[in-house]
Parts: structure tokens; sequence; C-alpha cells
């Protein structure tokens, strides 16, 4: 993520479900819409957290402009957040496998 700025516009913890819920803004000037291992790679740096605990829950352009808006939940542990994530997060949150002789 050469030429995109992350910015955390709010944080606050949720203690019920033990996870820190974060808007964040990301402005991907002169480039596309990053994708979610890279946000969640960038959040899990900038928060000094372990990128297992990250979960971005929705990333959405405006049309016409390089400005994105997003939310994430960072998790206690890995295992708190298969608890209460739906599962196609937890599905959109895992890096892609290569597929294997499916042909």
């Amino acid at each position: 993520m050469n030429t995109v700025k992350l910015e955390i516009i709010e944080q606050r913890r949720n203690e019920l479900l033990k996870r820190l819920e974060v808007e964040f803004q990301i402005d991907h000037e002169k480039s596309g819409t990053p994708t979610r291992m890279q946000v969640r790679q960038s959040l899990a740096a900038m928060l000094d957290v372990d990128e297992e605990k990250v979960n971005i829950k929705k990333i959405e352009t405006k049309t016409g402009t390089t400005i994105s808006f997003g939310r994430a939940n960072i998790y206690d542990s890995p295992s708190q957040a298969e608890y209460v994530e739906p599962e196609h997060i937890i599905l959109r949150n895992r890096p892609k496998k290569e597929s294997e002789g499916e042909e």
C-alpha cells in the first residue's frame, strides 16, 4: 500500500463482546481500493495487534472518489471473533488459497 493513507476516525471499546470497534478512512489516490488483506495488515500494524484478531466488517468507496470508509473489529482473541462474528465475515477475512486442480 504505497500511496495509501489509513486514518482511524473513531475507536471504542466494547467490553461485553471483548473487542475494539474501529471506524477508519482510507485515502488511496492513484490506486484502486485496497484489499481487505492490505487494510487488515495496516490496521494490525497501526494498532500493534496480531493480524488474526482483526476482522474487517466493511469497506465502502463512494463513486468517483479516492476515499474509502470502513469498519473493523479487533478482538481480544481469534476464538472470541469466531464466537461473535457471522461465518461469512470470518471467511472474508481469511487469505484466499490457490485452488488445486479443480478442473
